[in-house]
């Protein structure tokens, strides 16, 4: 099978822009779409350098972010010094679901600040008491979009 590598290059460069524009950081967006798009198992911080024509620093910190957050892992190659940066194999929910519980601490701290309001006409404490409720909602619905992700996503494997 043939691949268009100028198609995938563009859709790296503006997925990664879609993501830069939500809040994601550009550089690990970049990196994070490139390692989307590749055939094989990962890629080295050399090839992403040179595929994304980038500096070895930029990789880097890109690669390190994105560690962090749980979406890329580094993969230490016998008998070489180059690691490969790979996505696990469910690296999206994964990532999701590792977060899972940072919802209930920012709908806590929502309800600590809106407490520390003592104006029941405060715009600030009403939006802070929505946030609270906004995050309290994704909360308890993301366990039963993941479980419905994974029926789909068992159906589609069949």
């Amino acid at each position: 099978m043939s691949r268009d590598e100028r198609a995938l290059s563009d859709v790296v460069e503006r997925a990664a822009a879609i993501l830069t524009a939500a809040g994601f950081p550009k550089m690990p967006a970049r990196v994070l779409m490139a390692l989307t798009v590749t055939e094989t198992g990962g890629l080295t911080a050399v090839e992403l350098s040179e595929q994304l024509g980038v500096s070895a620093a930029a990789i880097s910190g890109a690669v390190r972010y994105l560690q962090t957050v749980g979406i890329v892992r580094r993969i230490s190659q016998a008998g070489s010094r180059r690691d490969l940066y790979e996505l696990p194999e469910d690296a999206w929910y994964e990532a999701l679901t590792s977060k899972n519980e940072i919802y209930e601490v920012l709908a806590v701290q929502a309800d600590a600040g809106a407490a520390a309001i003592d104006d029941p006409a405060s715009v600030a404490r009403a939006r802070l008491l929505e946030m609270g409720e906004f995050y309290r909602f994704v909360g308890s619905k993301l366990p039963e979009l993941l479980e419905q992700w994974e029926q789909t996503r068992g159906h589609e494997a069949e």
